[in-house]
């Protein structure tokens, strides 16, 4: 999908500590939203790669060859980094959640060693 029409409908740059190998990741994606794995989940899914570009971004690459048959990512909230929410409308309501997740307890982590 190119950026300019990605921009335009909105979508969210979730960055976030992966667990395989211990390093920062950021991944764009059009929906985030509770996971049925548990309170401390978040499930994110239609992932958006770009691919209009003739150059290769070989970082991107392998995100787009990893997630390519994903249905949805869900992943611990203790692993997000950041959530950015890029080119949305203005009559758009924000990120919520249906079920209340200010009562998790945040646990301190080492930062990552790269």
């Amino acid at each position: 999908m190119n950026n300019s029409s990605t921009e335009k409908k909105g979508h969210y740059i979730i960055t976030y500590r992966d667990a395989k190998n211990n390093k920062i990741v950021s991944l764009k994606a059009k929906s985030i939203c509770d996971s049925n794995l548990g309170l401390s989940f978040v499930a994110i899914s239609d992932f958006l790669f770009e691919t209009s570009s003739t150059i290769i971004n070989p970082v991107e690459d392998e995100l787009k060859q990893r997630f390519e048959h994903t249905k949805a990512l869900h992943i611990s909230i203790y692993t997000i980094l950041s959530i950015e929410e890029v080119g949305m409308d203005l009559d758009h309501q924000g990120l919520s959640f249906k079920r209340d997740k200010h009562n998790l307890l945040v646990l301190p982590t080492d930062p990552p060693t790269q």
